[in-house]
């Protein structure tokens, strides 16, 4: 072998020889994870109940009252106001639970009200509710889970008679609220459910979709889905508060708040 080609060898060898003993330094080279991201990621992660127990919160469409009777129990809620659509007698026959959680509720001074029309609210009794709706000025109004029934079968009529059912409730509900005051709307995700385009139904009333979140039934304790048809008979194992579900938070467009 030449002088050149020897040289050239050693050459070659001593850098592998670097190479091989060099630092591995792949998880110090890289880019620093932006705190600013990092809380944002840790915020959208953390359970999120959409108000506080001082606020004066209406609660539209109850089932068998125990999403109310949750709020007083376990998020000591003082100022709530829970509506059924139904009358005491369909109620009670549907969900005979709901009798404890009603009872719970009036001997705590929570106001409980029937055969309210979500479509109608603050207009007179018996389906608006009246001046027991209207004269308070709602912290937050909240719908979960806002149904129609099965009215048909068609997939079409019944998603457009659901989109009516939300918009002329969001156009009664925002003539009701308080200056920052919200509307809190919750319904599953998938179809036909995704087809109701809840955020386009805030907009064409005025209100915009300030954040939206996972629905958690979990930080309910004591809540149970109630179907709008009644209890399964025997119990049955389909359990709404299991299905992904997701709330959206309304806040009006404009500062004009209150006007009809």
């Amino acid at each position: 072998m030449g002088k050149a080609k020897k040289t050239k060898l050693r050459k070659y060898q001593s850098q592998l020889h670097l190479m091989r003993n060099k630092p591995v330094q792949a998880l110090a080279s890289k880019k620093p994870i932006d705190k600013t991201t990092t809380k944002r990621l840790q915020a959208s992660q953390r359970p999120t109940v959409p108000f506080c127990p001082n606020d004066r919160i209406l609660l539209i469409g109850e089932g068998d009252f125990s999403f109310a009777h949750s709020l007083h129990l376990h998020h000591a809620c003082t100022s709530l106001t829970a509506t059924t659509y139904e009358t005491p007698n369909t109620l009670l026959a549907k969900y005979p639970q709901a009798a404890s959680h009603i009872n719970t509720l009036e001997l705590a001074a929570q106001k409980v009200l029937f055969s309210i029309d979500a479509t109608k609210l603050g207009l007179p009794l018996p389906n608006g509710g009246g001046p027991t709706i209207r004269k308070t000025p709602w912290d937050r109004i909240i719908f979960n889970f806002p149904h129609v029934g099965g009215l048909t079968k068609d997939i079409n009529r019944q998603v457009r008679a659901n989109q009516e059912l939300l918009v002329k409730f969001l156009e009664r509900a925002k003539a009701l609220l308080a200056p920052g005051a919200t509307i809190v709307v919750t319904v599953f995700e998938g179809d036909p459910y995704s087809l109701w385009n809840v955020r386009d139904l805030g907009r064409h009333v005025g209100l915009k979709v300030e954040r939206s979140f996972k629905f958690d039934a979990g930080l309910y304790e004591g809540y149970k889905h109630a179907r709008t048809l009644g209890n399964l008979e025997g119990g049955g194992g389909w359990k709404g508060e299991n299905r992904d579900a997701r709330t959206y938070v309304f806040g009006m467009e404009t500062k004009d708040f209150g006007s009809t």
